[in-house]
């Protein structure tokens, strides 16, 4: 198989690229979280209706990871790359000028599929240009490029809203999306250089996607990320129902506690990307992942046995946002690595899964909010179960392998 050389500092320059071009997913979900009060008056609807622009956020996103997956494969990852966020920058203009509801609920799905030709193109390029024992340190540095979006875009959308309104958010977001644009066209280069061989068919992508599911690795790392990522979203949903509406946080402080939480994933992956140069990545995520349920108990029995402060209820959520900085980069890596000339495909699938958790989450959150902080503590800790489940059920199967 061809394989483009790079040297060290071209693929440090890629990595802070493919980082940059990463951090739109965040900053397309986390900089209008804060104007969720707004959002709902303006448009004369409930903060709970426009969560379910999250909802529809997730699901374009889990779909059209789907779509780019064997395009990516057949025609490379810069060609469609660009077609994405052309995708996203027309959508973002549409959000802006949306007059209700439904018609935003729309356009931040259409927003998402061009999008999140950014998620399946990074994770392919990395697998196309990193070697096995690389992949996991390189997600966990896009991590740390990436993560700067939501310590900052809670605070930027705040300072949005304030001096201007909540349509400036996606104002800035079409211009962000146009300047990715440019750093595509003219500093990317083209990393898939077997995409001649593969076939670009609907039956051929269906079998490509089938092969992928089925093989064991890729099927337990991919649901063990998943849902940890759902617990993720689970936060990111309910943050705005739990830290405005109940603890009565203004979106000044909400956007600090936001990006606080935020460094504590990106610090655990760095923490996690040192470990890796001597710690095995199955065994660190298992004992991580572990962690992080055992830490979703405690914060469960804590919320429902007493009146839990507000300071308690931020240690527990930074303690497992720092611990998923770990078993999210970990399980994506371990997903992938069995895959080099389908890289495309596998990645599309892991994102889709991925994405899919995050529209499940808030649509679940939706449904069951009850008014307290419950509903979310109470999801985060069995989608932290799940997750843990399927790294048990990784070493069960290893183990009657051998």
């Amino acid at each position: 198989m061809k394989k483009l050389e790079l040297t060290k500092i071209q693929k440090r320059g890629l990595i802070f690229v493919l980082g940059v071009i990463a951090a739109l997913g965040p900053l397309s979900i986390d900089m209008y979280l804060p104007a969720f009060p707004e959002i709902a008056k303006d448009l004369n609807t409930t903060s709970k209706s426009v969560s379910l622009t999250l909802t529809s956020y997730f699901i374009g996103i889990s779909l059209g990871q789907l779509f780019y997956g064997p395009i990516m494969d057949k025609y490379g990852r810069k060609k469609p790359l660009i077609l994405g966020l052309s995708i996203f920058l027309i959508s973002a203009l549409a959000c802006s000028f949306t007059p209700n509801i439904n018609t935003l609920i729309l356009f931040r799905f259409t927003l998402a599929v061009g999008g999140c030709a950014g998620m399946v193109a990074s994770r392919a390029i990395v697998r196309d240009l990193f070697d096995d024992k690389e992949i996991a340190r390189v997600f966990s540095t896009l991590i740390l490029i990436m993560g700067v979006a939501p310590i900052l875009a809670p605070a930027l959308g705040s300072w949005m809203i304030n001096i201007f309104n909540w349509r400036y958010i996606f104002i800035f977001l079409s211009v962000f999306s146009a300047m990715l644009i440019l750093l595509v066209v003219y500093t990317l280069p083209e990393s898939n250089l077997n995409r001649a061989k593969a076939k670009l068919k609907l039956n051929s992508s269906l079998v490509n996607y089938y092969h992928v599911l089925k093989n064991p690795l890729f099927l337990n790392y991919a649901l063990s990320g998943t849902f940890s990522m759902a617990a993720m979203f689970t936060y990111i949903a309910g943050s705005p129902l739990v830290l405005i509406e109940i603890y009565g946080l203004d979106e000044h402080n909400y956007a600090y506690i936001f990006g606080l939480n935020a460094a504590g994933f990106i610090v655990g992956s760095q923490v996690n990307s040192f470990l890796l140069r001597k710690k095995d990545t199955e065994r660190l995520s298992f004992s991580t992942n572990g962690l992080a349920v055992i830490i979703g108990i405690a914060f469960l029995l804590v919320s429902v046995f007493t009146d839990i402060s507000l300071n308690s209820f931020l240690i527990f959520l930074f303690s497992i946002m720092f611990l998923l900085g770990f078993v999210n980069p970990n399980t994506s890596a371990l997903a992938i690595i069995p895959f080099s000339q389908n890289a495309g495909v596998a990645s599309a699938l892991l994102g889709s899964l991925r994405m899919l958790s995050g529209a499940l989450a808030s649509a679940l959150l939706s449904v069951f909010y009850s008014g307290t902080e419950l509903s979310m503590v109470a999801l985060i800790l069995f989608f932290l179960c799940a997750s843990f489940a399927f790294l048990i059920r990784s070493k069960y199967q290893k183990a009657n392998y051998r």
